[in-house]
């Protein structure tokens, strides 16, 4: 299993369920996988057994390198490029569709797409090895189907920050001023056992109180469904280009 790319879903208890990703690659998401973590976290919130949801990636390093750069690279068609950057379009909708509040759980490094899930969810831990970095526009590309889930969370100012200096990781301290960390600890364990307190608490609440507030936190997201999907054609226009295709070999 630890060497092989996965989305599992796994109930604890008190009606928390954890759904987990993972990918040999650092924890980077190609097509099938997005497909399959939209899908489960849209599964956990129509199930009336689970009152809450932690969002976590295998491993105890990286929690998310972003997109594939096997599968950018792979990409020769503008459709085929549109329907990967509205992979990750359906998982932050998923996010924010979701009537289940949302624990993000960042062990280490978020890159690209992996700040997007840190910035979709309702409430994230992170340890100290967290440090953030949007590197689209490195690779000719730039942030668009994340960035109103990034600009939501940490605000404008932080999030031009963050794209302009593409090459620059920002620490979990820096998140964490910024407001896309709720709380750093010094290790996994330590966080590990902050989310579950918080988890066990929101799992006794009013079920109909949290579906409330997710809609009350999320108010003026209505749209996203039309604006990720144009933001997803300004990628997939943009991966064909042949500054991010000399840019993507460099990296890849």
């Amino acid at each position: 299993m630890l060497n092989e790319a996965y989305v599992q879903s796994r109930d604890l208890k008190d009606g928390i369920r954890a759904i987990e990703f993972f990918h040999p690659s650092h924890n980077s998401l190609p097509s099938d996988l997005l497909v399959q973590l939209a899908q489960a976290i849209t599964d956990a919130g129509k199930d009336d057994a689970v009152h809450v949801i932690i969002l976590r990636s295998g491993g105890d390093r990286t929690f998310c390198a972003g997109a594939s750069f096997n599968e950018l690279v792979s990409i020769k068609d503008f459709e085929t490029g549109k329907k990967f950057f509205l992979g990750f379009a359906n998982v932050i909708n998923a996010c924010r569709k979701c009537p289940k509040p949302i624990i993000g759980r960042v062990q280490g490094k978020a890159v690209g797409g992996g700040v997007g899930l840190a910035s979709a969810v309702d409430h994230c831990f992170a340890t100290k090895f967290a440090s953030v970095k949007l590197s689209e526009l490195a690779v000719g590309i730039g942030p668009f189907v994340v960035g109103p889930a990034v600009e939501r969370k940490v605000g404008l100012s932080a999030y031009t920050q963050m794209t302009f200096n593409a090459t620059e990781f920002y620490s979990a301290e820096w998140a964490t001023e910024k407001g896309l960390f709720a709380e750093v600890s010094e290790s996994i364990e330590k966080m590990d056992e902050a989310i579950m307190v918080l988890a066990q608490k929101l799992a006794a609440s009013n079920p109909e109180a949290l579906r409330l507030l997710k809609e009350v936190f999320w108010k003026g997201g209505e749209g996203w469904d039309e604006l990720l999907d144009e933001r997803a054609a300004m990628s997939g226009e943009l991966v064909l280009s042949e500054f991010t295709k000399d840019a993507l070999k460099r990296f890849a």
